[in-house]
């Protein structure tokens, strides 16, 4: 190998492979077999006759097969023989005409500042005890 190639790896789980468990990669993964667990790596590549059972964390993924499982990606791919269900937290999005997704699509950045929501509502006063006097302040 030259010097100045890439050191990157790439795994591949075959279509006769069924996997209970967690996956973490620091390669690309590509997956044809069943996955029962949460997979973490760089980029997914998913199979059209694969599985995958739990949720998936990665920078890049490109899905054909079944997930059922929330899914969270930098840059998403989801291929017309896709089926997914469970919610979809993305970067950049792009789907197939025929796709089927049953959840929810949000933007990283709307999850990011979901997550800071219940600090901010911490500090939301309680009403006065007097019905006709009740005020709300949002502090800012």
């Amino acid at each position: 190998m030259a010097s100045g190639s890439s050191n990157s790896t790439f795994s591949v789980i075959g279509s006769d492979i069924k996997i209970k468990g967690d996956i973490t990669a620091s390669a690309d993964l590509h997956v044809d077999g069943t996955i029962e667990g949460d997979i973490k790596c760089s980029s997914l590549v998913q199979g059209e006759g694969s599985q995958i059972l739990g949720g998936v964390m990665a920078e890049t993924a490109r899905f054909s097969g079944r997930v059922n499982g929330s899914i969270t990606a930098r840059e998403l791919v989801i291929l017309k023989t896709a089926e997914i269900q469970g919610d979809v937290h993305y970067d950049a999005l792009t789907i197939e005409q025929g796709a089927q997704v049953d959840g929810r699509f949000a933007p990283n950045s709307q999850r990011q500042a979901a997550n800071a929501t219940p600090k901010a509502a911490e500090k939301i006063e309680k009403p006065k005890a007097d019905p006709d006097q009740a005020q709300l302040k949002i502090a800012t």
